[in-house]
């Protein structure tokens, strides 16, 4: 490299040739001195954009996620409850083979428990006093008479499920 320098220089002192090459010296210095300042300074601004552009990209980046994750979730919601509703129709299943009731055949039998406790009730309630009326007067047997064919009862609009406790609740309790 010393020797491209003597060329380029030509009939230039040595001493000529190292204030030269001392003084580009210093000017290559003092550029790079400038360009890291430049930098420096720059770098802080571009930094800046750099930390507000990750920002940005941050805040779409979680709407559009959030956005997905609710998608996903609806999806994942309705299967879940399609399989919650296979599995209870299959249990339901194996239940009702196997002999075990379903909730819908208790609250029948109990309806008609209550039915059947308020009809004993009735009839017990008359019985005595039919009983003391009849006390009086002879026993004679009366022909039977013909029965007309029932009507069957009306079904009531909306009733109420009526649970065991109801049940026992109509009972007569035994008064000592």
């Amino acid at each position: 490299m010393g020797k491209k320098l003597k060329e380029l220089a030509g009939d230039v002192s040595g001493s000529q040739l190292a204030s030269t090459v001392k003084e580009s010296a210093q000017q290559i210095w003092l550029a790079g001195l400038g360009a890291f300042a430049k930098a420096q300074e720059e770098g802080g601004k571009v930094f800046e954009a750099l930390v507000q552009e990750g920002e940005n990209i941050q805040t779409k980046t979680r709407k559009v996620t959030g956005e997905k994750i609710a998608q996903v979730a609806g999806k994942a919601s309705g299967t879940w409850d399609r399989l919650e509703q296979v599995f209870e129709d299959r249990v339901a299943r194996a239940l009702g083979s196997l002999g075990v009731p379903s909730r819908q055949d208790i609250d029948q039998l109990s309806k008609r428990v209550v039915e059947l406790s308020a009809a004993v009730q009735a009839l017990t309630e008359s019985k005595p006093a039919a009983a003391e009326s009849t006390a009086a007067e002879p026993a004679v047997a009366k022909p039977a008479k013909p029965r007309a064919p029932r009507k069957p009862a009306a079904k009531p609009a909306a009733v109420k499920p009526v649970t065991p406790a109801d049940v026992l609740n109509t009972l007569p309790q035994n008064q000592e």
